[in-house]
């Protein structure tokens, strides 16, 4: 099967799931509004976190198709796994934005948040090294660099989260913050080094 459509159906929801974000971002009726624009700043911060998350989660996937030649049974139920995760996104966001005014709920929300991101990592490399492994669903001609890159490259996505989620358990507040770190590390590693890959 050819790639095409499987293409046409993540970038629809990728671009659902991104678009999605902003409605997490909502003010209270009622309540004077400049106060407001102040009180909801978790919100823009769980919005722009997630939505550079989500795009940097796009452009690897682009990059992966570009390697794939052709596609079976399997590598589409791990994709469709794969962009549940990415629908989820929202949710995550929206519960940890809302508790860092709930402060009794920001670890599980910062967990919560963990594990959402911790499972797409997780399945983005089992989608990659179930295509990759002996060339299964490559391209005749895909840049074996390239192949190398990417297998290490997405490797440690999963610890880092896992890691990030753990700590959650500790400080909920240190936690969201790395979240933020590492979408600001993929923003430069994908800045930096995708041209090698």
């Amino acid at each position: 099967m050819r790639t095409a459509r499987l293409e046409a159906f993540s970038d629809g929801v990728f671009a659902i799931a991104a678009t999605l974000l902003i409605l997490n971002v909502s003010v209270a009726e009622g309540r004077p509004l400049a106060g407001e624009l102040l009180r909801i700043w978790p919100s823009y911060v769980a919005y722009a976190v997630s939505f550079v998350t989500i795009g940097i989660i796009w452009i690897n996937h682009h990059t992966v198709m570009t390697q794939i030649g052709h596609v079976d049974r399997v590598f589409l139920m791990i994709s469709v796994l794969f962009l549940t995760n990415i629908a989820f996104i929202p949710f995550p966001t929206r519960l940890l934005a809302e508790a860092f005014n709930h402060p009794d709920d920001l670890q599980a929300a910062a967990i919560a948040y963990g594990v959402t991101l911790t499972l797409t990592a997780i399945l983005f490399n089992v989608l990659w090294r179930y295509a990759a492994r002996g060339k299964r669903l490559l391209r005749a001609d895909a840049d074996p660099r390239t192949v190398d890159g990417i297998g290490r490259s997405y490797l440690p996505g999963p610890f880092l989260y896992l890691t990030a989620t753990a700590v959650a358990l500790l400080n909920p507040y240190v936690s969201a913050g790395l979240y933020g770190a590492l979408a600001l590390f993929y923003v430069l590693e994908s800045a930096l080094f995708g041209s090698r890959r």
